[in-house]
């Protein structure tokens, strides 16, 4: 049993990334090119999540599971230098931990080739729930990559949560099986916040306005609603009110755009952790957001929270 009250749960992927710049094309087959940069860093919407709360002053508990290896080591390393709670991070033996390559553009876009993994194995079996029962807020991240949780195990996980008073949010990945909706519909019911990105929101509902978007979510149940619009900002739809966009930073300057849509999330989440108005809560996980794409890396760009609040106050005046 856990002795220890952790606010934030961040249950989901992990995995290692191993990210090149300049890729702007692959070498011919057989053949070698050069990039200006490789480096391993760790990644996987959980713990990009989990790292950037950390970074922000809020070290959450992480739910996952990595493989007995070298890259699950280095996970455990990077997690443990930055006093994440691993208590309910399971170590296999049988799978390898999961690993992207990543590889980004002269535009900071990036494109990527993944193994899932440990990941693929991460099941509703692997999660301690008295770790969940004391959050006050549980974030599920990566939904669709994980094939042995998505579907009924979320919604056990989610009804288990809701039941217990903790507040529940999802945030999803590309999902590369097509299934979307069909996928996730019943486990909507028990979230009180679902926070696409554009891309993936679309896909799920079939709309493109924001507004509409947000309708259709509202309408299967989940409680409010923010769709990440990227360099646009975001999509707020707090219940039955009016929905309004909180737009981005202007004149950032973004060399790579991984990891982007997490570190709005631990944003966003730290936020309401921290009891902020909603609106703030988005102004503040824009801000996180614009500071991960400055640097190459998912949470690299990340600074303290004092740094982020005087961002913002410098580009209101």
């Amino acid at each position: 049993m856990t002795t220890e009250r952790t606010a934030i749960v961040c249950t989901g992927i992990l995995c290692a990334d191993i990210l090149g710049k300049t890729i702007n094309d692959l070498p011919a087959k057989g053949k070698l090119s050069l990039a200006d940069e490789i480096s391993m860093q760790v990644g996987g919407c959980a713990a990009n999540v989990a790292i950037g709360m950390a970074k922000l002053g809020f070290p959450p508990a992480i739910i996952g599971r990595i493989g007995q290896d070298g890259l699950g080591n280095f996970i455990r390393g990077t997690l443990l230098d930055m006093h994440v709670n691993m208590e309910g991070l399971k170590m296999d033996g049988e799978y390898s931990t999961a690993a992207s390559m990543v590889m980004i553009d002269a535009s900071g876009e990036r494109t990527i080739i993944h193994a899932m993994g440990a990941n693929a194995a991460f099941c509703f079996n692997d999660i301690q729930l008295d770790i969940v029962k004391q959050a006050k807020l549980l974030l599920i991240a990566g939904t669709f990559l994980m094939p042995s949780f998505d579907g009924e195990g979320t919604q056990m996980l989610l009804r288990y949560a809701n039941e217990n008073g903790v507040i529940c949010c999802m945030d999803t990945a590309w999902d590369a099986t097509g299934e979307w909706l069909h996928k996730i519909e019943p486990a909507l019911q028990y979230l009180d916040w679902f926070m696409p990105s554009y891309d993936e929101a679309v896909e799920l509902s079939g709309k493109k306005i924001p507004s509409r978007i947000a309708q259709f979510f509202l309408e299967r149940g989940v409680k409010n609603v923010v769709i990440k619009l990227g360099n646009e900002g975001c999509f707020v739809q707090e219940g039955d009110n009016r929905g309004y966009l909180v737009p981005s930073y202007k004149n950032v300057v973004a060399v790579d755009s991984s990891g982007a849509g997490d570190s709005f999330c631990a944003g966003f989440i730290t936020g309401l952790n921290q009891g902020w108005p909603v609106r703030d809560c988005a102004v503040f996980a824009n801000a996180v957001g614009a500071h991960c794409v400055m640097k190459i890396g998912t949470t690299a760009g990340i600074t303290s929270m004092q740094e982020i609040l005087d961002f913002i106050k410098s580009a209101a005046k």
